[in-house]
This record gives C-alpha cells, structure tokens and sequence, in this order.
C-alpha cells in the first residue's frame, strides 16, 4: 500500500511543477565543437534522421562500447561490489531496463547510478546542477567527475576519438576510467549471473532468473519482433520524415502490439511467459509505460491507446507498475513527458508539453469510463 500513495504523490507532484527548461550557458569547447554534428551535412546531434536521407526511416545507431563484465576475478572487468556506476535517463526505456533488473536482482548496493536530467539539447543528455529541484533519486551532478556537464564527457575520457550519439545507459568502470557498456540489452543479462556471488541467495539465480533456460528460445523469439516493431517502432514512426516511412512503420506496430495483446489473453499470467518475470516483462514494459502518456500524441502512434484498445496489455502493465516496485518505483513521468516534448523540437517546435492523458496511470482497479461501461 506505502509505494501505491507514494506513487500516486508522485504523479500528483508532477503535474504542479513548473515546466521552464534551465538554459545550457556552458561554453563549447573546441573538443565538443569537433563532435557538435553527426555527419558531413551538418545534421546535428538531435536530427534523427539526416537530411538527405530521402527514404524519411529513422535507423538506431549500433551501440559501440560493447565489454562484458564476469564473475572471474581475472576477467578484464571483474564482478567488484562498488566498482561499477551506472549512468542513465528516466525518460529513456533503454535505461529504464537497467534500472529495472538492477533492483530486481538486489544490485542497489553494488552498482551505484546517476540519472541525467530529462532535457537533450544540442550537446546531449546533460548532468542536473547542484541547484536544481529535478525529481527522481540521483537526478544529481555527475558524483564521480564534478567537472563534467554532459554525458558526451564520459564519451570523451573513454574514447578522445568518439564520433557518434552519446546514448544512455553507460556502464562505468571506476577502476579502469572507462566505459564498460553502452548497450542495455547486454547490460542487463550481465546482472542477471555476474554479481550472483555478492548477493544474498535470495537475490541469486535461480530464484531471480529472468533468462531461464527453459524459456530462453522463447524470449529471444518475443525479444526479436517486440524490439524492431515495438521498443523500436515507436521511434521509427516517430522520427519517420516521410508520410510513406511513418505510415509503414506505424501498421507494423499495431501489428505487434496486437500480437503481444494476443501472447498475454493465452498467458496464464500475471506475467508474459506465466507466474515469474522474465526478461520479457522488463523490454516489453519500458515501452508501453510511455505508450499513452508520450507515444499516442507525441510519435503520432494513435491507432489506438493502450488504455482503452488493448486490455490484456493494460493489465499486465498495471500490475507491473502497481505490485512490483523494481518497476513502479523506477517509472519517472515528469522525465518522460518533459524529455520527448521539449527536445524533440523537430517534432514539438514550441515544447509543449500535453496535460494529458490524465491520470498518467489507472489504478488496478479503474478503467477509462468507455471500458468500465461495458463490464456493468
């Protein structure tokens, strides 16, 4: 009952707060000036699809740091208790995993994190100030480098020579000085057996094991399709700059989602693949938490709402966010609606963020007033 009222305190807070962006007045560098575009036509770091890509499809860059921490202690990056710092976006689902499977597997003391603030400029995610109220634990300046402003200066120490996005999540060494990861799918199944020796048995697989043997064929087969068409659909009808992209790619999602609407009704449930979460749940999750509050208005993604056209989806979201903290806990609306609104400006060129839909999530028990009609 205590994380529902803290959850519905938070979603209340949220919508009181003042909406007004802190200006960015850090001089560039002549470093950051190098790196300030994405390609020799001068596309920036927030045009998602280059201006002279006449097809108008939006493609996700391949991540580049791609190391794997392991439980031998003479291991490149060894599994170290404190050794580790995460560093993520609320506001991006791709994080969102980490955060999630990081408290599912009881790593909080383990691997520390840092959340940037939700607003991407020019630059790129940036670090809050020391001055600034942003919701969320350890939306805070960077505590492991107080002079870095940006995500892009984790990059840097890493690689002098780095030349694309800088994407969250990061897994950071503090040891080595040096990026372990920058691909969320890898992270997680990281957490999921390398830190088992420092955690209590609880904790250890297989009593948390969200990749189990028995259903793994089934989960990289979920993972396939729930990735290109939906994590990743929303973004490219989103981003998509031609009628005929946004189109294709806005029918195959539904598609989809249909699809995991489809998995769910068969499912004896409360989760995907039955009574334990698996990695299904959290990939899945991340992205249809967003759905009605960013991706119906904001990525043009209307056919329908996850609230009203799909009510095993809605379900099973629900109980994920209301009953299992690792999820509830790591949801941050006020990051999600204020980072798509107000730094996609080639989508939402004044910023506004939309009220609605209010609440940001039903109750277990409510549904939007159409639904509720029908089940008397």
């Amino acid at each position: 009952m205590s994380n529902i009222l803290t959850r519905l305190r938070q979603q209340v807070s949220h919508l009181n707060k003042s909406s007004a962006i802190t200006p960015i007045f850090a001089p560039a560098t002549s470093r950051a000036a190098r790196f300030s575009t994405m390609s020799d036509n001068k596309a920036t770091i927030t045009d998602w699809v280059k201006p002279d890509d006449k097809t108008g499809e939006f493609k996700r860059q391949q991540s580049a740091f791609r190391n794997f921490i392991s439980k031998d202690p003479n291991s490149e990056f060894p599994a170290e208790k404190g050794r580790y710092h995460c560093y993520v976006s609320y506001a991006c689902p791709w994080a969102h995993r980490v955060l999630i499977v990081r408290k599912l597997k009881g790593l909080e003391n383990i691997i520390g994190f840092t959340s940037v603030h939700w607003h991407m400029a020019e630059k790129g995610w940036r670090f809050a100030t020391a001055d600034e109220d942003v919701p969320g634990e350890n939306t805070t300046p960077d505590p492991l480098h107080p002079d870095f402003t940006h995500l892009r200066d984790l990059y840097f120490a890493a690689d002098t020579n780095y030349a694309a996005r800088f994407t969250v999540p990061v897994l950071w060494d503090k040891t080595r000085k040096t990026i372990v990861s920058n691909e969320s799918a890898e992270i997680i199944r990281m957490l999921y057996t390398e830190f088992d020796d420092l955690l209590p048995d609880a904790y250890k697989s297989p009593n948390v094991d969200l990749y189990p043997e028995n259903l793994r064929k089934q989960i990289d087969d979920t993972n396939a399709w729930t990735y290109d068409d939906i994590n990743n659909g929303v973004y490219k009808s989103g981003f998509a700059t031609t009628q005929e992209a946004y189109e294709a790619n806005v029918h195959t999602l539904f598609k989809s989602l249909d699809r995991a609407e489809e998995e769910l009704a068969k499912s004896k449930g409360p989760f995907y693949f039955g009574d334990k979460i698996t990695e299904a749940d959290v990939r899945l999750y991340t992205t249809i938490i967003r759905f009605d509050p960013v991706y119906v208005q904001h990525f043009k993604c209307n056919i329908k709402d996850i609230r009203s056209g799909y009510p095993h989806l809605h379900k099973w979201m629900r109980n994920l966010y209301w009953n299992v903290p690792a999820f509830g806990d790591t949801t941050q609306f006020e990051h999600i609606k204020k980072h798509y609104t107000k730094s996609h400006k080639q989508i939402n060129q004044f910023s506004i963020t939309p009220v609605g839909p209010l609440p940001d999530i039903l109750k277990l028990d409510e549904e939007v007033p159409a639904a509720a009609a029908v089940k008397k």
